[in-house]
This record gives C-alpha cells, structure tokens and sequence, in this order.
C-alpha cells in the first residue's frame, strides 16, 4: 500500500468512527436501503424476464397475433409486448435490396460489423515525486485523472435474422435509440504503446503530477453473423416487427439466453436481499450503540455541569464573604496586598512561589498577555490559594 493510500485510509476511518461510529452507521444504513432499492428493481426485473416469452424471429409474428387477442380491452398497444428474440446479427438492406448492405468493416480485422467501437485511453503514473504531497490530496477525490479516455462509436441499422433461414422473409429491426445498455461487443484489436519521455516530463514527475506512461488502442465491433439474444419492447411498425429496450431491464442485446439471465437475476435478487438484511441489521446496531453512547455522554455532561455552576456558586459566595470578612475586620500589618491594597494576600505565583497578591489580583495578573510576578519580573504560569491552618 502506497502512501498516500495508507493516508486515505487513515482518514477515512477516523471519519467513519467520529462520534461513536455514527458516520459508519449512517453510511451502511444507506447502503442498506441502496441495497433494498435494488432488490426492488431487479425482482421485478426477473419476473418481467420470466414471464417474457422466448421465441425465434420466425415465430415473433404469431406471438405478437396472439398478445393482440389477448389484450383487446387494455389501455396498452395491443401491438406492443415484452419479448425475448433469439437471433443472428444481420446488415439491413438498402433500397430492400439484399446486395447492398448497410455494413461497416473493422480497420484491423477487416471483419463486417453493424457496431464499430474505438477506444483511446491515456495510462498516467503514480510516482509522487520529490514535491507530490499534492498528488496525495489529489488522489483522495479525483483518481479519475489518472486515465483520460476518449471513445467513438458507429453504428448501422442493422436486424436479427433466423440463421438456418434463406432468403430472410422474417426479421426483426433493432432500434437503439435511447438505449444506454452495454452491447455484447467483441474484442479484435487491443494494443498498448509506451510513451517517449521528454524534459517537459521530467518536470511534471519533479513536481509531482501525474504524466502519461502508455496509450491503449482497442477496438470492439459486433460483427455479423453473432447469435445474441434481445430483449425489449417489440412494436409492429408498418407490419415489420421492430425492438426496443426497456429501463426497466438490465437487458437489451446480450449473449445469454433466457435460462442464463433468469439465473444470473435470480442470483443478484438473493445477494441484493441478504446484503440489505446483513448490512441494514449491522447499521441498526451501530446507530443504536452510537445513540446509547451519545445519550449517557450528553447525561454526564450535563450532571457536570450542574455540579459546576453549583460549586463555582458557593465558592464565589464563600469568596465574598471570605472578602467582606478582610475588608471590615483588621488585615495584619505586612499582609495587604501589593496591588489593590484592600484584601490579604492568599495567592501564590508559580513558579516563583511569592505570596504578595490577594486571589482577585493573582487572577487578573494572570490574564495579562505576559504574566509576571509584580515583586521579581518572572514569568508565571499560574497562581495557587493558600489557606490558613
């Protein structure tokens, strides 16, 4: 663990143990109701995908007849369903000829794809230097800055087809407008080229600051001919079925079928669930314990200070006696004090131990910005009431 990691953590916990460890019971309460959130989400995600029908391209047509038949008397489209389609990635024709698609070809592959993506990512390091305690302070809120990305992606209308089909008298349009899914692309070209240093880089890595190492060129198409699974909204647009993605679903083109995405939502429903229980439990405990500590604190806190305001109360009254008892009796001789010359001396300076003032002097002497002894000019730090045997 570098230095500035051991620096966050230090002050990360001593945050999340302030009072009592309130901080941290806040945070996994709200991790806890994040949790529950999500369990909420991805239940009713997994039973829209179980319920959800999984057919092929060429059986999509029936199922959308049915579903009509079936919903006459919803508000709904009686065109419009929930649908999971199994197919292969195909171009869309141009001016419905099927010799001339609509394709795009990868630059180091030269495979056909309907999806290109182009990923140029800047690699920094994380050497401190000889003045990086800036670098640490940067590091706690803004590790982001140690790689800077830049992305394109293009795509082209594209349709999913029966495989074992020919000619396509059946297919299904994929619509990704909106769409903010991850698409099931694949990986053809991965590359990580050094970066030559210069004297502007020395400089940067004297002071501190982050300076670029590498640059990582990938490239991800979705080539055709893929069997991938969609999952969407199916409509019936000019009597050709067309798909779109839900927000409510993690789903929209992946390469898992539906027993695979039942499992794999089943299986986040289960760990959503138990880490809302275990972690909700958790910072219940630690609230409570938090409140309890807190409560008792505030309670001592406040007997003390009753008990102080009542001996600061007699103290000053026994004072005030103690001074109306000086001030009309006979002080002795050589016992006045050097200030006021009213009260007896009773006070003694520390360090220097001279007993020449009366406690209400003793008092303001020592609120001066440089107390001294007003007898031998010493520094004194406090001052201790001497009482008669």
């Amino acid at each position: 663990m570098s230095v500035h990691d051991q620096a966050a953590v230090a002050v990360l916990s001593q945050v999340a143990l302030a009072a009592d460890g309130a901080v941290l019971g806040l945070a996994l309460a709200y991790i806890a109701v994040r949790s529950v959130l999500k369990f909420k989400t991805t239940s009713s995600a997994l039973n829209k995908v179980k319920n959800a029908p999984f057919v092929t391209v060429s059986d999509l047509r029936s199922v959308l007849s049915n579903s009509s038949d079936e919903s006459t008397d919803t508000d709904t489209s009686a065109e419009e369903r929930l649908v999971i389609v199994r197919g292969v990635v195909e171009t869309k024709s141009v001016n419905g000829s099927w010799k001339k698609p609509n394709v795009l070809i990868s630059h180091e592959s030269n495979e056909k794809a309907v999806i290109l993506q182009r990923t140029q990512t800047c690699i920094y390091n994380e050497w401190r230097g000889f003045f990086g305690w800036t670098s640490d302070f940067r590091s706690l809120f803004a590790r982001h800055w140690k790689e800077q990305e830049s992305s394109s992606i293009r795509t082209v209308p594209f349709i999913l087809v029966d495989g074992l089909k020919w000619p396509h008298t059946d297919y299904l349009t994929v619509n990704l407008d909106g769409s903010k899914h991850p698409l099931p692309l694949t990986t053809v070209y991965h590359n990580l080229q050094p970066i030559s240093a210069s004297p502007y880089t020395f400089l940067q890595a004297f002071f501190g600051h982050e300076y670029p190492v590498g640059l990582l060129d990938e490239e991800k198409i979705l080539p055709v001919g893929k069997e991938i699974t969609a999952v969407g909204v199916v409509t019936l647009k000019s009597g050709i079925p067309e798909v779109m993605s839900c927000k409510d679903l993690p789903f929209f083109l992946s390469n898992l079928n539906k027993d695979q995405m039942v499992t794999e939502l089943d299986f986040r429903t289960k760990v959503l669930l138990w880490s809302g229980v275990v972690i909700g439990t958790l910072a219940t405990g630690i609230l409570g314990y938090a409140v309890f500590r807190n409560w008792n604190r505030w309670k001592e806190w406040r007997q003390r200070s009753q008990i102080q305001q009542q001996n600061d109360a007699e103290e000053a009254s026994e004072a005030e006696a103690e001074v109306a008892g000086e001030e009309d009796g006979d002080i002795p001789e050589g016992q006045l004090c050097v200030i006021c010359l009213m009260r007896q001396r009773r006070s003694a300076f520390i360090p220097c131990g001279h007993l020449v003032c009366c406690p209400r002097c003793a008092v303001s002497v020592e609120r001066d910005l440089s107390p001294k002894c007003p007898v031998c000019r010493q520094t004194i730090r406090t001052s201790v009431r001497i009482y008669d045997s």
